[in-house]
């Protein structure tokens, strides 16, 4: 029997799927940080699970581990360009999270107006919204 190929969306949860993941991600987005700043910025995340989540996201090619000092061995951690593509996806899921709970979308700054998170074709000019979902593919 032939197993099909994970989907993109599969791939992708299986990498930093979890809620400390994504947490840690967003907390690295402003730049890198050693274990005890990344801590104080993820507030709730215990020792052993922010620690565990560092290797994850280091073996799958998300976050480096810069070392610091070598005795004793600690890390300051970064995200690799692939974590920092994740920017995006990050936007995105808290963009939706606004609206789910009423929160204040992000704003621009030059004008003060709510942004709006949207797909957009830059061959075809044209924003892609949920009306053309069926002509959405992943390659």
């Amino acid at each position: 029997m032939q197993t099909e190929e994970p989907t993109a969306l599969e791939t992708a949860l299986a990498r930093v799927g979890d809620r400390w993941s994504l947490l840690v991600i967003d907390a690295l987005l402003d730049g890198p940080r050693r274990f005890n700043e990344l801590q104080s910025a993820v507030a709730g995340i215990a020792t052993n699970v922010l620690a565990q989540r560092l290797r994850h996201l280091g073996g799958v090619g998300i976050v480096l581990a810069r070392p610091y000092s070598t005795r004793p061995v600690r890390y300051e951690y970064e995200l690799t360009r692939g974590g920092h593509e994740l920017a995006g996806a990050l936007r995105l899921l808290a963009h939706w999270g606004t609206t789910q709970t009423g929160a204040d979308a992000p704003t621009h700054d030059a004008c003060g107006s709510s942004l709006d998170a949207r797909w957009y074709c830059p061959t075809c000019e044209d924003v892609v919204d949920e009306s053309h979902a069926s002509t959405i593919h992943y390659i």
